[in-house]
């Protein structure tokens, strides 16, 4: 859906601005997780017009209309931000450099359909993200 925004479009009847359109571009286009503060220096590089409270309000906009997903782990104040997408996926966050990576793991899915059987309980979300040190980091510590 966000690949084929075209000019003057809509999505479930909110207008995609020339300035929305372009922080979800770059929300696509992000190899890492991306916070509010990186987003609006990637976005004001190419459009000087985009102020941080754009950048709020638009993440904001797009979180209601289920594009993206915000992502905050632990006792955190950043929040990261990534296109919605599936299938499901976990997390790996570095305590020292701060960088987020995605895994998969199907033992996690199955972890949570057993709790669903076992309990009768209907789970909405799930997350897991591991804490510790990627390699870079890793090799320093």
């Amino acid at each position: 859906m966000i690949r084929n925004l075209k000019e003057n479009s809509s999505v479930k009847g909110r207008a995609i601005t020339n300035q929305r359109r372009l922080l979800l571009e770059l929300l696509r286009e992000a190899d890492d997780h991306i916070d509010a503060k990186e987003l609006y220096l990637r976005a004001n590089a190419k459009d000087e017009c985009i102020s941080m409270a754009t950048v709020y309000r638009s993440l904001n906009l797009f979180k209601e209309l289920g594009l993206i997903d915000e992502l905050r782990f632990s006792n955190s104040i950043r929040c990261y931000y990534e296109i919605k997408h599936s299938p499901e996926h976990q997390h790996l966050i570095c305590q020292c450099c701060g960088k987020v990576m995605e895994f998969h793991n199907p033992y996690f899915q199955k972890l949570v359909e057993a709790v669903q059987r076992e309990h009768g309980f209907k789970v909405t979300k799930a997350e897991l993200y591991l804490a510790g040190y990627c390699q870079e980091c890793g090799e320093t510590k």
